[in-house]
């Protein structure tokens, strides 16, 4: 299946340069584009494209803004937003992510790295630039609050591994591959995980993954907690608390 694209940026030459990056990649089509975040929000509307593509810097509405009303907290059908930007800066990261935003790219990310993103975001994956995330996540896990949100029903096993792999920047496919447990699988512990962490995206999922020292930021490994392997572990169990 095709997906579908509206790309917003107000700089004409950066939205037509985006649009032909994207037509020009197989299974990726450009439905719509808008000079201004307010634009972006009604065409994404209207033509409920698999992916939106903002720019954070736009005139009558930004792309943090324009991705909060789409994806943010109580958008009762949120869809996919991808935010792109020439400023590297943890702040924008931080207000897209918490804005609902599927993905955070840099506009030198370069047309592979952008297709990427869009096919993970239409697929429920997240992507976010591989020279801010490490960065990023460990910031997030530093400034976190002392007392992590624990979940809402124990993780299993099983889940606390699909969660280290999600935190690790793994897709479905990979997560799928490494566990030998078949995409749909992979899913199913994906949507369990939000609805016990209460997390919209995986990359909430991730970040609290970092809250929670599960993940430390640079290694990529589990803290010693949730790896299914300690004492008391066994099926079915779990290690979150």
């Amino acid at each position: 299946m095709t997906v579908r694209v509206v790309v917003a940026d107000d700089q004409e030459i950066v939205r037509t340069g985006l649009t032909m990056i994207l037509d020009a990649q197989p299974g990726i089509e450009v439905v719509g584009q808008a000079a201004d975040g307010r634009r972006a929000v009604e065409l994404a509307r209207r033509l409920r494209p698999d992916v939106c593509l903002f720019d954070i810097r736009m005139p009558v509405l930004d792309g943090i803004e324009a991705t909060r009303e789409l994806a943010g907290p109580g958008v009762a059908d949120p869809m996919a937003v991808v935010v792109i930007t020439v400023f590297d800066l943890d702040e924008y990261v931080y207000a897209a992510l918490g804005a609902g935003a599927r993905g955070f790219l840099l506009k030198d990310a370069g047309p592979a790295l952008l297709a990427q993103a869009v096919r993970a975001a239409a697929d429920g994956d997240a992507l976010i630039a591989p020279n801010v995330t490490v960065r990023l996540l460990g910031a997030f896990a530093d400034s976190a609050p002392a007392a992590p949100v624990q979940p809402v029903e124990a993780l299993t096993d099983r889940e606390e591994q699909v969660l280290a792999a999600v935190a690790r920047g793994r897709t479905n496919r990979e997560i799928s591959d490494d566990f030998h447990i078949t995409l749909s699988t992979v899913k199913t512990h994906i949507a369990s995980l939000m609805a016990k962490l209460g997390a919209r995206n995986r990359v909430e999922i991730a970040m609290w993954a970092y809250e929670t020292r599960r993940v430390r930021a640079g290694n990529g490994r589990e803290n010693g907690r949730g790896s299914g392997r300690g004492p008391g572990n066994g099926p079915g169990g779990s290690a979150a608390r």
